[in-house]
């Protein structure tokens, strides 16, 4: 009994870390670097996430950020599953937990400084991988509300609110998927700090669809 309590706290540390080291490669500032020579953390807000850069350099380019973090979560989400499987630890544990651990690196890699992007485009893929249920109610609930008010942050961060309430009913109660879903959701609400405060006092920028020089004070959500 030992022995199997041990195998799965390696497995379950191996996933984090893997995933982590995956989620560290972040899709801007790669592309930003080697494809554009630019670094798009010296342009708009400073972020290193998808909203700033398709700011800064257009949706050609943003396409390739896209592929980038969507394929990094899939990777991660994959692994942890199977690595869990290994172990009778279950898959969609081990899909969340290599979600997470994504998270954690696309919002605090290492490689950069811990200054990464706030895991909108992540989260939106990790729900997908847990349930299709879950993902069609928080891209559901982001589209309406972009669509409705044009605040990117505010569709963002209703939706990821959506996802351990989701949780809850789609895995039947149980209190460690949820509880994790839960983690995740407030990991990226924390990252939308200063968008809540913006909203909160109306000066919360919206979206808009032409490229542009970048005023320095605009937000973004990703």
């Amino acid at each position: 009994m030992m022995t199997i309590k041990l195998s799965i706290c390696f497995v379950v540390g191996l996933t984090l870390l893997v995933s982590y080291l995956l989620g560290c490669f972040n899709g801007s500032v790669v592309t930003s670097h080697f494809i554009i020579r630019d670094d798009v953390r010296k342009h708009g807000s400073g972020n290193a996430g998808l909203t700033n850069f398709y700011r800064t350099y257009g949706a050609k380019y943003a396409l390739i950020v896209i592929g980038c973090d969507m394929a990094k979560t899939v990777l991660s989400c994959l692994i942890g599953g199977y690595l869990m499987l290994c172990t009778n630890g279950g898959w969609t544990l081990g899909v969340l937990l290599g979600g997470i651990g994504c998270e954690l690196g696309h919002m605090f890699p290492a490689y950069y400084g811990l200054k990464g992007g706030k895991g909108i485009l992540s989260g939106g893929v990790l729900v997908w991988m847990l349930d299709w249920r879950m993902g069609l109610i928080a891209w559901g609930l982001f589209v309406l509300l972009w669509l409705l008010t044009r605040y990117v942050s505010l569709g963002s961060i209703t939706a990821t609110a959506s996802m351990p309430v989701t949780a809850f009913f789609v895995f039947h109660h149980d209190p460690l998927l949820t509880g994790l879903c839960a983690v995740v959701a407030a990991l990226v609400i924390y990252c939308h700090r200063e968008n809540i405060r913006r909203l909160l006092h109306g000066t919360e920028h919206k979206f808009r669809w032409h490229v542009n020089p970048v005023d320095p004070n605009e937000s973004d959500s990703e």
